[in-house]
């Protein structure tokens, strides 16, 4: 699977009021690993950049004035982007600032390009609820270091969005769980089939079983009541 990882840097924070993307930022990742090819501009908006939104990126209109126009880079990110699953943090604001710029330039949406588009805040929200669920509070719950993140950068986000989301989705994948098959049933002699899987199985000794019946019996003993770990309680609740 081909994601990109994007992200945005704006003049202000509506395009519906004319703001306009500056900075443009992906990452490429494929098998969840990512790939050397990036795809990142600085663009030029042909207008006032807003106080708030240069206290955050700190780019000037200065500083942009000798950058590519957005329609000098758009090819180049319709190729990179094209077919791909799109991983956005707070995808609608990105999208809608992409599809505004597609639309100025009498193009089909900016959305139309990706396979999929997923909103890693959507899936931070399900995760954590209630809790901060921005980039720097995400790279924080998962120990991503950003301290080299003094200001916001697209490309730089990008990146660290990218390794947020290698950690919000790391699961059962990685112990092959969804391989299993449970339905394996019983072989010809009715002993039932092992389950299919790479791990190592290892059997506990005589000794290990004594230890595990001695410490069933303390428990027993301080709780006054038999352990659920019992031989008797296992047979019992398997009836």
């Amino acid at each position: 699977m081909r994601q990109v990882i994007l992200d945005t840097e704006t003049t202000g924070l509506s395009h519906a009021t004319g703001d306009r993307i500056i900075e443009i930022g992906c990452v490429e990742m494929i098998g969840r690993k990512l790939t050397e090819r990036t795809f990142h501009y600085y663009i030029n908006p042909e207008r006032d950049i807003d106080a708030g939104a240069y206290a955050v990126h700190g780019l000037s209109r200065e500083f942009l004035s000798d950058k590519p126009i957005f329609a000098n880079i758009v090819e180049e990110l319709i190729e990179f982007v094209d077919g791909a699953e799109v991983v956005i943090h707070n995808a609608p604001f990105d999208l809608g600032f992409l599809d505004s710029e597609f639309a100025l330039l009498k193009r089909p949406t900016f959305r139309g390009l990706a396979s999929k588009v997923t909103d890693t805040l959507i899936d931070a929200r399900q995760m954590f609820p209630g809790k901060r669920n921005s980039l720097d509070a995400l790279c924080e719950r998962f120990s991503i270091s950003n301290q080299h993140r003094t200001l916001h950068g697209a490309l730089l986000d990008a990146q660290l969005l990218a390794e947020v989301y290698v950690a919000m989705t790391r699961g059962q994948e990685d112990l092959s769980i969804d391989l299993i098959d449970y339905t394996v049933g019983t072989d010809a002699s009715g002993q039932m089939k092992a389950l299919p899987s790479s791990f190592k199985l290892i059997r506990a000794n005589t000794e290990d079983c004594q230890l595990h019946e001695t410490i069933l019996a303390e428990i027993a003993k301080a709780s006054k009541k038999d352990s659920v770990w019992s031989p008797l309680n296992v047979e019992v609740r398997s009836n």
